[in-house]
């Protein structure tokens, strides 16, 4: 039994690993030591901080996380480093939140598969959900020193980001969405040859445009998300591979019927420790719905599932601190259960 479990989870983390580190992992981290590195800290202090307007900065952080198609893994980096850079905890959070529940893509994927009231619905409540945990968390931490925040070398004082910068990050951005949006079908390669395409021009522009000491604070910061985030990812995807082996399906399939308040807080606990790349979900979702799975618990493993993930548990807890964790992990299990109970008897 115990062979059976840990061939489980390298069978899981090889799968993570093939699938995931080249064209999610690697570009996401290189986004994140680039925000920290060539954008003012000031001016996301000023657009997304604790004391701009809350309004404004979560609207602005969760409408542009749609267009990040992330899973909750690969969203870390890019969220903690918009955080160390001065973006206040509640649009880290949210960011953190809404990129993998309710990308585009993934978006997209669901209407096809399940159809417009139920892709709808995943919009609608992601939204709602990510206010409240933006609110939730800014609330109960506050003590992020903004005062303290210096401008970085190199940069013009009334500028956000010097032009030369803001293309070499737009170009790692683009290698990280560029496989996702445009190979949403076929063998795995071509991801790879188009994140490959992708990459070596944003190095051929980073080594042309940038100095060498420019580029080795980048990597620098780079590498300080690396060490920090992926070796807790590789642990939490091997729980996930021993978990999947330990859950009897034929029980989770049988009390996932209705839409029970018990029914959507199993689908919140299912996919919160499960892990789910991006547009992974949907058809998993859709083969529990043709075996009897209700509406509302399907929306919240919908949100859940890609939202967040046991490897994702652990990794928050590292960057951010255990007690952040525990605050926001709770709160998506509470939001989530009441969320498909809601729309599982009032809306659908």
């Amino acid at each position: 039994m115990i062979a059976l479990l840990v061939i489980a989870g390298l069978v899981a983390l090889k799968g993570y690993i093939v699938l995931h580190v080249l064209t999610c992992l690697i570009p996401a981290f290189l986004l994140a030591g680039g925000i920290v590195t060539f954008i003012r800290r000031e001016a996301i202090v000023g657009l997304l901080g604790e004391k701009a307007s809350k309004i404004r900065s979560f609207a602005l952080a969760s409408i542009s996380s749609f267009f990040l198609a992330a899973c909750s893994c690969t969203v870390i980096p890019v969220s903690s480093g918009l955080y160390f850079s001065g973006a206040g905890i509640g649009v880290a959070f949210i960011i953190l939140w809404v990129a993998p529940a309710a990308n585009i893509l993934a978006l997209m994927y669901t209407g096809s598969i399940l159809g417009a009231s139920m892709v709808t619905s995943r919009v609608v409540a992601a939204l709602l959900m990510a206010f409240i945990v933006g609110g939730v968390m800014s609330l109960a931490f506050r003590t992020k020193n903004e005062e303290a925040i210096l401008p970085q070398r190199g940069q013009e004082k009334n500028s956000i980001i010097v032009g030369r910068d803001l293309i070499l990050l737009l170009l790692i951005l683009v290698s990280l969405l560029l496989p996702n949006y445009l190979v949403t079908s076929g063998p795995y390669r071509y991801k790879v040859l188009v994140w490959a395409i992708s990459t070596a021009v944003m190095a051929i522009y980073a080594v042309k445009m940038l100095s060498k000491d420019r580029i080795r604070e980048w990597l620098r910061e780079t590498w300080w998300f690396v060490r920090i985030i992926f070796p807790l990812l590789l642990i939490g995807v091997f729980i996930v591979g021993v978990i999947g082996v330990l859950l009897p399906e034929e029980w989770i399939r049988g009390w996932l019927g209705g839409n029970s308040i018990s029914a959507s807080f199993l689908a919140t606990i299912i996919g919160a420790v499960s892990y789910f790349a991006t547009m992974t979900e949907a058809p998993f979702v859709d083969t529990l719905m043709k075996l009897g799975m209700g509406d509302g618990p399907a929306l919240t493993l919908l949100l859940t599932g890609p939202g967040i993930s046991l490897p994702n548990w652990i990794a928050i807890a590292r960057v951010f601190g255990i007690k952040r964790a525990l605050v926001y992990i709770p709160t998506i299990i509470v939001l989530g259960t009441l969320i498909g109970w809601f729309f599982g008897n009032f809306i659908f």
